[in-house]
């Protein structure tokens, strides 16, 4: 039987043993592994958008950020926490003691995550930022290390 995680599971591989230490290094391995732009990743993206439409995934809360979690690090996701965001705007502020790999998806306009087409975004452990998308609506698979994340004030 299929669970919402083997959904996951192109990015899951792709991310698997990516170090978030040099974001621009772990970009170039993770579209090396899966292309944003290859037949894979569309695919994987109509997946992820039927989810989206259906509730299973980013049911929680009300734009500009709708999120869920699809799952707690484990050993099934390799380490990483799963959680999905719809946004279209900016999120709460939070460091990522581990980094943090994202995989981002244009749904409306032609939206950025921070600054950044959608696609691979890695964040290197440490880091802290308002995630904010600009310029359009965007769907953001968070693969968080160990599912570490600290939302912070303000």
């Amino acid at each position: 039987m299929s669970t919402l995680i083997d959904d996951f599971a192109p990015l899951i591989a792709a991310a698997d043993g990516v170090s978030p230490s040099d974001p621009q290094a772990a970009g170039v391995l993770l579209r090396q592994r899966l292309d944003p732009h290859g037949a894979s990743a569309r695919e994987l993206n109509a997946r992820l958008r039927q989810l989206l439409d259906a509730g299973e995934i980013a049911q929680r809360g009300a734009p500009p950020v709708k999120y869920g979690r699809v799952a707690k690090a484990g050993p099934q996701t390799r380490e990483f926490s799963i959680d999905v965001v719809d946004m279209n705007g900016a999120g709460p502020r939070h460091r990522h003691p581990r980094g943090e790999i994202n995989y981002c998806i244009a749904l409306e306009g032609a939206p950025t995550f921070m600054g950044q087409a959608p696609g691979w975004v890695v964040e290197p452990p440490g880091s802290e930022h308002v995630p904010t998308v600009a310029g359009g609506r965007m769907l953001i698979v968070y693969l968080l290390p160990q599912g570490e994340i600290e939302f912070l004030g303000g």
